[in-house]
């Protein structure tokens, strides 16, 4: 059983369509993280589900019970969600605590201080929002929005604006809460390493439409269109020709058997742990960029038939630019390849 169901959802403005037969469904417990590049409809999806705007078409269910179609909407207050803004949306002239009790009635005190507990603020109740530091206000929103107990809670962009550091600590302190309160959760955000990391399923947006929905691992590992590959991790894309042997690139043949005819052009998808380097005065490519990121270089390689690959390599592999390399795959796992920007299957899989 679902908490959240929505079935072809539509939403346009000013005739611009901006949500296009979305479906999706999180079930008790779950986190669904939605993600996709600004204005692709992830943050309108949301508010739909809020009731903050109303559908042109489609249907919204919570708990199993209707809350929006072509003529039907049940607004905000009545839905028993909990949302968390990106800018908090504390009151500053509130204390933690009456922040926290600001949705709940009269006589809740003892909530209030289990809620504090919970986000690990217990005893600082009486304290104001400006004595906070970035994390504890995150904390306070989280716990306004959990006390009330919502059917489900709604997070838009919620870390954006804590530094690098602080987004990470909370992403993980965020998860744990959910998960030890087995909050069902709908999570917006354009990064792709949060998304990763907090969604038990992912749903990637394109255009106002869903390309995909799977766990982490599977929109990662096995993407199902182009436009997920290539947002998806450093992604490059080599040329490829399917053939009796498999698939012929620059690299040399790709051991798949992919169900097109032979001569098919198509895309071979790649990331930097794809691919090999070895220094070779008579290689297949030439260094052109190098990235230190700590524990590994990235290195840019331009391949003789003009092809940017980049390839991830051990801190001790230090190359300068200009290098002539041997480029390789890694290793024989099979990669996705596209044929006009949808995945084509593999029958050696």
């Amino acid at each position: 059983m679902s908490t959240v169901i929505c079935r072809n959802l539509h939403k346009s403005f000013d005739n611009l369509p901006v949500v296009q037969d979305v479906s999706l469904s999180v079930a008790p417990g779950e986190i669904l993280v939605l993600l996709g590049p600004s204005g692709c409809g992830k943050t309108t999806t949301l508010r739909l589900i809020a009731g903050f705007e109303r559908l042109d078409d489609g249907r919204i269910e919570i708990n199993n019970q209707l809350m929006a179609d072509a003529t039907h909407h049940v607004p905000p207050e009545k839905r028993r969600i909990g949302i968390v803004f990106q800018d908090y949306a504390i009151f500053p002239h509130l204390s933690l605590a009456q922040n926290v009790g600001f949705g709940l009635k009269r006589g809740q005190s003892a909530r209030v201080d289990e809620m504090l507990n919970f986000v690990g603020l217990d005893g600082l109740g009486e304290r104001m929002p400006h004595q906070l530091s970035g994390g504890q206000q995150q904390r306070v929103a989280l716990a306004r929005a959990l006390a009330p107990q919502p059917i489900v809670l709604l997070l838009d962009e919620p870390f954006s604006n804590l530094d690098a550091a602080l987004r990470v600590e909370m992403r993980q302190e965020v998860r744990r809460l959910l998960k030890a309160s087995g909050t069902t959760a709908v999570f917006v955000t354009h990064d792709q390493e949060e998304a990763l990391f907090m969604g038990d399923l992912v749903g990637v947006m394109n255009g106002g439409r869903l390309e995909q929905v799977g766990s982490p691992e599977a929109i990662f590992h096995q993407p199902r269109s182009r436009f997920v590959a290539e947002f998806l991790g450093q992604t490059d894309f080599l040329p490829g020709q399917v053939t009796k042997q498999g698939v012929q690139t620059p690299l040399g043949i790709l051991p798949q058997t992919l169900l097109l005819p032979n001569g098919t052009a198509i895309e071979v998808a790649i990331r930097p742990d794809d691919l090999q380097v070895l220094p070779d005065d008579a290689g297949n490519g030439r260094i052109v960029s190098r990235q230190f990121v700590g524990i590994a270089f990235v290195y840019g390689v331009r391949l003789n038939d003009g092809t940017l690959v980049h390839s991830w390599q051990p801190h001790e592999n230090s190359f300068v630019e200009g290098t002539a390399v041997s480029v390789h795959f890694a290793s024989p796992h099979s990669l996705p390849c596209f044929h006009q920007n949808h995945v084509v299957p593999d029958k050696s899989r």
